[in-house]
């Protein structure tokens, strides 16, 4: 028996009365194999040996430990870097110990999970084989249960492709095992098994699959589609930045360039949110895949592999770069402090309370400073001052929203947030304060003598007060009665009663101009 199948025949149970020279060693029983010993183990079935990140999981562990290191600490991507320099085993040594991994979450692959449990019907020993660090690999084998053993990298070793390859050999000899999945790393690893079971895997990997092994099957999975990457981009938040159009409107310079303008910056915006929603969501991970309803986003539930999304954020970046260019030269500053902020508030900010609201309402009232600059006016301090309140009550009314549903749902106090369920009274009280403050402000600017010069009807504003009060009214009732949105803009742009109102308000605005 060799010394390192010896290791991992260790790692299972054995009752306390048996002996260690009475251990079987699995191996691959053809036809034609004669077993020595008893003959209660003539035929050995094959030992079924499963990849993890890409194949039984439908993310990558070292990604996910990765960004949620940085998301908690980012001072650390130094040491990060410190630390890759000594090789992958050393990175992955490094992140081994996230404070919120919790295997019970993770996105397991039932297609995969259906093959484990029947090769375990069949008497079949089944071993996981992974480049993840092994206190990662470890906790996942024992959730599942369904493992006799283990393969994975230490703070030495990285256990990928032939370091892989040579240790599954060295266990079970070559064409003694039967291996499933799903990359690259993983043809080494396919060319000595018995059968190669594959999965996800790429056009060009399954080609080159195809020209090794004879013996391949290639189990079924669902690919993302054009609507799991609008999901991924959120295009249903693109109207958020629809903000841009107002500093065009209140000027009433409807002139050719300066909507073209307008609208590029509009495009620029967009584009630059969507890199930054996939950061935000991969900073993320454990934390969405806990909530009710986050956890259907595409990378918390593995719809869309991990390293696609993070190679999709530099192409976002650089074509909202491209585009800001276009515009004006004020505008690409703007939207240089768009991302820095909303990049600070994705690993600094959201888990600081009271600052997270604060930055959120920021980043809606740059949009509009970014209209401003796109057509080279500068925006009214009213109008900011209302856009920060206005969306202060809302950034407010989504905290207030979360709370209640945790507290409905029975959950414990979030980690990556810096509030408390017992904190709901008053958070609901600072969003309906700060909701009342944007229609006082609202309502001095009706009356000041900046409101004459622009509007030609300016009374007609006083009209949209009351309209605003009863929406931002109704969306706090419904917040407190648990039917809201967690995003109280998705919330607005979905409900009719809130289109209905809002276009009344829009109208009331109009006629004055």
């Amino acid at each position: 028996m060799s010394e390192l199948h010896r290791e991992f025949l260790l790692q299972r149970d054995f009752p306390p009365e048996l002996q260690e020279d009475d251990r079987v060693e699995p191996t691959h029983a053809s036809p034609s194999a004669v077993c020595r010993g008893n003959l209660e183990t003539l035929l050995q079935p094959c030992p079924l040996v499963v990849d993890l990140d890409g194949t039984l999981l439908r993310s990558d562990l070292l990604i996910e430990t990765a960004f949620a290191e940085l998301g908690r600490r980012p001072y650390l991507a130094v040491d990060l870097a410190k630390a890759l320099c000594g090789g992958k085993a050393c990175l992955k040594h490094h992140l081994s110990q996230p404070v919120d991994f919790d295997p019970a979450f993770l996105p397991y692959d039932e297609e995969v999970l259906t093959v484990i449990r029947a090769a375990r019907e069949q008497g079949r020993a089944i071993y996981l084989a992974s480049a993840s660090h092994e206190r990662l690999v470890s906790a996942v084998s024992e959730y599942l249960g369904l493992f006799d053993g283990w393969f994975a990298t230490n703070e030495t070793t990285n256990c990928a492709a032939d370091v892989k390859a040579e240790k599954l050999i060295a266990a079970f000899g070559k064409g003694g095992f039967d291996y499933i999945g799903n990359d690259v790393a993983d043809l080494p690893v396919w060319r000595h098994a018995a059968k190669s079971y594959a999965i996800r895997t790429s056009a060009a990997v399954a080609k080159k699959l195809a020209r090794q092994c004879a013996n391949v099957q290639h189990l079924a999975y669902e690919k993302a589609t054009w609507r799991t990457w609008a999901r991924l981009l959120r295009l249903h938040q693109y109207v958020k930045n629809g903000l841009v159009f107002v500093p065009l409107l209140i000027s009433q310079v409807f002139d050719t360039q300066s909507m073209v303008n307008t609208g590029l910056a509009f495009l620029a915006f967009s584009l630059c949110a969507s890199g930054v929603y996939i950061l935000n969501d991969l900073v993320d991970l454990q934390d969405d895949r806990g909530h009710r309803t986050k956890c259907r986003r595409p990378l918390a539930c593995g719809d869309i592999p991990l390293s696609d999304a993070i190679a999709v954020i530099p192409i976002l970046l650089l074509l909202a770069l491209a585009v800001a260019i276009m515009v004006t030269p004020g505008f690409v500053l703007v939207l240089a402090g768009y991302f820095v902020l909303t990049t600070a508030y994705s690993f600094f900010f959201k888990r600081k309370m009271i600052l997270d609201v604060v930055a959120l309402a920021s980043l809606y009232t740059t949009r509009v400073i970014g209209g401003a600059a796109a057509i080279s006016v500068w925006p009214s301090p009213w109008l900011l001052a209302f856009m920060m309140s206005w969306f202060l009550s809302l950034a407010l009314v989504k905290r207030y929203t979360e709370l209640i549903g945790r507290r409905t749902a029975r959950l414990p106090d979030t980690k990556g947030r810096d509030y408390r369920k017992a904190d709901i009274g008053m958070v609901g009280a600072l969003a309906a304060g700060a909701g009342m403050n944007a229609l006082t402000l609202f309502a001095l600017y009706a009356a000041s003598d900046n409101a004459r010069d622009v509007y030609e009807r300016p009374g007609m504003l006083w009209l949209a007060g009351p309209v605003l009060a009863c929406w931002i009214a109704r969306i706090l009732m419904l917040a407190h009665r648990g039917q809201m949105h967690d995003d109280p803009v998705v919330f607005a742009i979905r409900d009719k009663v809130s289109l209905a109102t809002l276009a009344v308000a829009g109208l009331f605005v109009f006629f004055a101009m």
